[in-house]
């Protein structure tokens, strides 16, 4: 392969990674980032408006704006769109205020910092954050049922915002040159990183379990208060 060639060839697999690393491990993150384009979009079209109403102000007192109106007219609407999409940008999540978000914001935010962490990581880890956003999309149903000052909203987010964050931190503080070395413990640190990333996974998953399993135990008391009365009427009867 020329030299030429293997450029073309790297340039490629570069951008083939930024594109997987740009997709969204989970529905909560893509809605967040979605309503933040939308409210940029939004503020394009106000400021389009803003100028296509001001040069018809500006015309009907000139009788007109004429050619160089039309061409300044254009500039700020092209201007302002620009700017409008460009800024301001998204502000990204840090363990800091995953801690302090509430519940409904919390799944989103958190596949947010995860997905940026995705180019430090090695390939066997970027499958499992991307396994742990699908337990965060199905979590944050059940959050919803939780109060802010709950002892479980309070454990769900000390997972998320701190021992997420510190498992992963610790392996991008250690030198790229000895992740795939083996530590004293007989483990590498990629080896490590795995380990934990899938606890984190499994446990996010029972957390999830556990919450929904409080609507299936209260139905259950509901439907056996039920069975109590109605058999007890019928029997009356």
């Amino acid at each position: 392969m020329t030299e030429s060639n293997q450029q073309i060839f790297d340039s490629a697999a570069r951008a083939l990674r930024d594109s997987q690393f740009r997709r969204s491990i989970g529905n909560r993150s893509h809605k967040l980032k979605q309503g933040h384009f939308f409210k940029k979009l939004g503020r394009a079209a106000l400021w389009t408006v803003g100028v296509l109403v001001g040069a018809s102000i500006v015309g009907g007192i000139l009788s007109g704006i004429g050619f160089w109106g039309v061409m300044i007219s254009a500039g700020l609407i092209a201007g302002g769109i620009w700017a409008s999409m460009k800024f301001p940008k998204m502000k990204m999540p840090t363990p800091e205020t995953i801690m302090k978000s509430d519940l409904k914001s919390l799944a989103g935010k958190t596949e947010i910092w995860l997905e940026n962490q995705r180019p430090a990581l090695p390939a066997p880890a970027v499958q499992i954050v991307n396994g742990i956003g699908v337990q965060l999309d199905m979590l944050s149903p059940q959050l919803n049922k939780l109060n802010e000052g709950d002892a479980a909203a309070y454990e769900v987010r000390k997972l998320v915002g701190e021992h997420l964050p510190e498992l992963i931190n610790g392996y991008r503080a250690i030198p790229a040159s000895m992740r795939s070395k083996a530590t004293d413990s007989g483990k590498s640190p990629d080896e490590q990183l795995i380990g934990g990333l899938t606890l984190i996974e499994k446990e996010i998953a029972g957390v999830t379990q556990q919450i929904a399993k409080g609507d299936i135990d209260n139905l259950s008391i509901r439907g056996r208060y039920l069975e109590l009365k109605y058999d007890q009427n019928a029997e009356a009867e």
